[in-house]
């Protein structure tokens, strides 16, 4: 079945570092865009970053951009977000998500309802 694990959370002070990790099975993820996205306590959930299954383009939240990086190993089934100069307010549960086979593009990227499969989510807190 299909499955989503993440991992890599923890606790870091501002301005660190964190990779999380995204491991995939029970499909291949070469066919499929990949998204993250978080949930602060009291907040909806939003996306932060996603990579297409074609050519890799990658999107980003503009509250990340510059300092999150998206990339994705085929091989490993395995898609990864290195978070850089984290800031409190980065603190959530952090989730990836598979984006449903013919979705594609920005359109719409960050809509949770494009994305049919969610992990169970990894915490991250940015606190001195």
């Amino acid at each position: 079945q299909v499955q989503l694990v993440e991992s890599g959370g923890g606790l870091v002070q501002p301005g660190g570092s964190l990779i999380l990790s995204c491991a995939a099975s029970g499909f291949t993820l070469d066919y499929y865009d990949i998204g993250w996205f978080r949930q602060a306590p009291g907040k909806e959930r939003e996306g932060v970053s996603c990579i297409s299954k074609a050519y890799g383009t990658t999107y980003y939240a503009d509250f990340v951009k510059g300092r999150f990086t998206i990339s994705r190993d085929n091989a490993k089934n395995t898609v990864y977000l290195q978070m850089n100069s984290l800031k409190p307010e980065d603190t959530a549960v952090y989730f990836c998500a598979r984006r449903r086979a013919y979705e594609s593009g920005s359109y719409g990227v960050w809509g949770v309802g494009q994305y049919d499969y969610w992990g169970q989510g990894t915490q991250v807190t940015v606190s001195s």
